[in-house]
């Protein structure tokens, strides 16, 4: 597959999502304070990202609010006291669990600041996905949707999916490595794949990769050179147990002069380290390295890391043996 650009080439068409709010958020339950928030949001503007994804909109009827910060359930009054109308270049975002969302709670566009709904799902609630989709098309908003634990979809099920969703009004689709188990050969081929379905419905292509085994950025770099061109990351690769493409080293890859790396750094030195010194654990270690490349979801990696259980060997042994 012939390469997109080359390491000094300037595209117009690639948009970088901020997803730390969301992604970092499963680090510790979407705890953050609101001056983290504002200046995540002004640090964002300031470096040129294109979109801020803020959380989810999940159901409080299957989560309670008492047990989660209120970025697992971005109501519209907790965005605006952040961002007021958002006077700025760059777009809001939320994802949409299927089967964790009420879509009563999503407004319709005219009366919110939120611009995306992401909708996240696993194969088989492709039928419930595309309700959803169709409903947020139907408000008004730009729609993307996730399909989750691509490495363990079968080949057939996933084109299937594809052609349904390139059927309908999503804007874009994105190529998602949920356990961070995919290589770069792997990366390019389905990138290969989506963005077949992509030139076909006129649908753009978005990659969201898992740093199990460290490639989250490489592999984010891959997807852009073939031509994917929403770009996933997060403040200091913060995300679910391994963590995510660091935004900061994506700005610093990136050739678009509307992209400045300093404001970012700024962020990560300001506040992102701080997190770290006061104890929150997230980035790559040999739990999740195993579990990736065994193509499982991580969270005995996360239970072994939390529990400070570094007995490699007996963890991958076990691993193992729950994988045959």
């Amino acid at each position: 597959m012939e390469t997109k650009g080359n390491l000094m080439s300037f595209r117009p068409d690639i948009k970088v999502v901020d997803a730390t709010l969301r992604d970092g958020g499963l680090v510790n339950n979407f705890y953050f304070e609101d001056e983290f928030v504002k200046e995540l949001y002004q640090a964002n503007i300031k470096a040129g990202v294109d979109y801020m994804e803020f959380g989810y909109k999940a159901s409080k009827e299957l989560f309670d609010p008492a047990q989660y910060g209120k970025w697992k359930f971005c109501d519209e009054q907790s965005i605006r006291d952040i961002v007021g109308n958002n006077e700025s270049d760059m777009k809001i975002a939320v994802m949409a669990d299927v089967g964790r969302t009420e879509m009563s709670d999503i407004p319709d566009r005219s009366e919110s600041v939120v611009d995306l709904i992401r909708v996240a799902t696993y194969i088989h609630q492709i039928p419930a996905a595309i309700e959803m989709i169709e409903e947020c098309h139907a408000k008004g908003y730009e729609t993307s949707v996730n399909i989750m634990a691509v490495a363990t979809v079968r080949t057939e099920d996933l084109d299937q999916a594809l052609d349904m969703l390139g059927q309908t009004n999503v804007d874009i689709i994105y190529l998602v490595d949920s356990y961070g188990s995919l290589y770069p050969e792997q990366i390019r081929a389905l990138s290969k794949k989506y963005l077949a379905v992509g030139e076909k419905y006129g649908k753009a292509i978005g990659v969201h990769a898992h740093n199990n085994q460290q490639l989250a950025f490489a592999n984010t770099i891959e997807a852009t050179a073939a031509g994917v061109s929403y770009l996933d990351a997060t403040m200091m690769g913060m995300g679910r147990g391994a963590g995510n493409c660091a935004l900061e080293a994506l700005l610093s890859f990136l050739k678009n002069p509307k992209y400045r790396l300093i404001y970012a750094l700024k962020f990560v030195q300001d506040y992102m380290v701080p997190l770290k010194d006061n104890g929150l654990v997230w980035g790559y270690d040999i739990p999740y390295m195993i579990t990736g490349f065994l193509n499982r979801h991580p969270r005995t990696a996360i239970a072994a890391i939390q529990e400070n259980n570094r007995n490699y060997v007996e963890f991958y042994k076990e691993a193992w043996d729950r994988e045959n």
